[in-house]
């Protein structure tokens, strides 16, 4: 099979758009409700509203057939349904499907949609940030640098034009998104009055109705929005761990320097105790040949979790441009699989996707206005390497 891709010319600048018009893309059902009372309706249109936009997709009052002809008009004036523009769709050869979106100042996000289970499961990987802060040394999203925090509406528009794509949620056993990741570009608990409205809505049954077990927020660990997540959401929760020592993982994840590792499991134990079902946390832990991988490594972090429920993920790397690292052999990735298992765990490892279409884990860039530089000095840093 070969790749196909879907190029599409860039939207008209978003900039242009009414500024007095409401996006109500983005709204929690709270948010939705309050809209439609300063306007003179009552609260119940919200509900019916959210289903036209988030359950049908639809972007063009005109078609809410639902509503009347008047609300319709009014709805027209002073208010839109704005999702990001899509300026690339591609799809690899082995299903796997990515967007390149366009928001509102123009830059670049990049999401993923994973087909498994023979297309029973399909898995979105949303974007949180235009690019990202925490510069993991194994991560190319993060060499990019970073521009700011998507808005609710640039998050969840993301699950809107991935669900449109695929055509719209009629059928609730053949849903066109059944599973969130919250693992794109970005940290989200660094976003967290964006990311959290849009979660809302992930689940909501009048947005799209996923459980709480099918939408997941993975975090390198920033401790206090991970308890105060605790506090107002119960969705899976997924930790990049990434090393089982501190010194390992400050060189890999700088935030370790802040939140270092016995902080970060007290913080999953305490978010734990506050859901109300029995639920894992998912270790992702990316494979690096001879920084990570070997069986000390192995024994390492099965000591270390011995007390968390916890499943492991196994990744192995993805090599980029003078990252200074380099992916183990699959009989590597298998041995510490082995190393684990004997030690009581089951670590399945990932299969890498979407490699044809640079949809792979730690490879979403997109484009960004780098306000940390960051992006500079990796390039310089790989024209050094070249001479």
């Amino acid at each position: 099979m070969t790749t196909t891709v879907v190029q599409h010319t860039p939207a008209a600048p978003l900039a242009s758009a009414t500024p007095e018009r409401e996006n109500l893309l983005g709204m929690s059902r709270e948010q939705m409700a309050a809209f439609f009372l300063s306007i003179g309706e009552k609260k119940f249109r919200a509900s019916q509203v959210m289903k036209w936009i988030h359950l049908e997709g639809i972007d063009d009052f005109s078609a809410m057939t639902n509503l009347s002809k008047a609300l319709r008009e009014k709805l027209a004036r002073v208010a839109e349904v704005r999702g990001p523009g899509v300026v690339y769709e591609g799809s690899s050869n082995d299903g796997t499907q990515k967007w390149v979106l366009e928001v509102e100042d123009g830059s670049y996000v990049e999401t993923v949609l994973i087909p498994a289970d023979n297309g029973k499961r399909r898995t979105l990987c949303v974007s949180s940030q235009v690019g990202c802060s925490l510069d993991c040394s194994f991560c190319s999203t993060g060499k990019q640098g970073f521009q700011r925090n998507l808005t609710a509406a640039e998050i969840i528009g993301q699950v809107w034009v991935a669900q449109r794509s695929v055509g719209p949620r009629r059928d609730t056993a053949n849903r066109p998104v059944t599973n969130v990741v919250m693992m794109g570009m970005g940290e989200p608990l660094l976003n967290y009055d964006n990311v959290v409205p849009a979660m809302k809505l992930m689940l909501d049954d009048d947005g799209y109705g996923l459980s709480k077990r099918r939408v997941t927020l993975s975090t390198s660990g920033v401790v206090p929005m991970l308890d105060k997540l605790g506090d107002e959401l119960d969705v899976s929760l997924a930790v990049s761990l990434h090393a089982a020592n501190d010194e390992l993982r400050n060189e890999l994840v700088p935030l370790n320097r802040k939140y270092n590792i016995r902080s970060l499991l007290d913080a999953c134990h305490r978010y734990l105790a506050k859901s109300d079902a029995r639920r894992n946390v998912t270790i992702e832990y990316t494979l690096i040949k001879d920084v990570n991988d070997q069986q000390r490594h192995a024994e390492e972090l099965a000591t270390l979790l011995n007390e968390l429920p916890c499943k492991i993920n196994l990744i192995p790397f993805n090599p980029f441009p003078h990252s200074g690292y380099e992916k183990p052999s699959r009989n590597q990735c298998v041995r510490f699989q082995d190393w684990l298992f004997e030690l009581g765990y089951s670590a399945p490892i990932r299969t890498t996707r979407g490699d044809d279409i640079d949809a792979a884990c730690g490879q979403l860039v997109g484009r960004v206005k780098d306000r940390t530089k960051r992006s500079a000095r990796h390039i310089q840093s790989i024209q050094l390497d070249a001479d």
